[in-house]
């Protein structure tokens, strides 16, 4: 049974999309970048699920695919 995210959740969502997106904008993804992806997930002591999707959809689907290059 899904919870509803809260009004923070839903922030702390949106400030993760904005690093990630950011971050892969030059289609190279940097170890530092990775590192800030990661730092922003864990931010608040908990990684969700949405997190989770998020960054797999927007990072690890393009990697996989060769749209986006991971250095590092």
């Amino acid at each position: 049974m899904a919870n509803e995210m809260s009004a923070a959740e839903q922030q702390e969502l949106e400030n993760l999309r904005q690093i990630v997106e950011r971050a892969i904008a030059d289609g190279v993804l940097t170890q530092a970048e990775r590192d800030a992806i990661i730092a922003a997930m864990r931010a608040d002591g908990k990684v969700t699920y949405e997190e989770l999707a998020l960054v797999r959809q927007l990072v690890s689907d393009k990697v996989a695919t060769g749209e986006l290059k991971a250095e590092g």
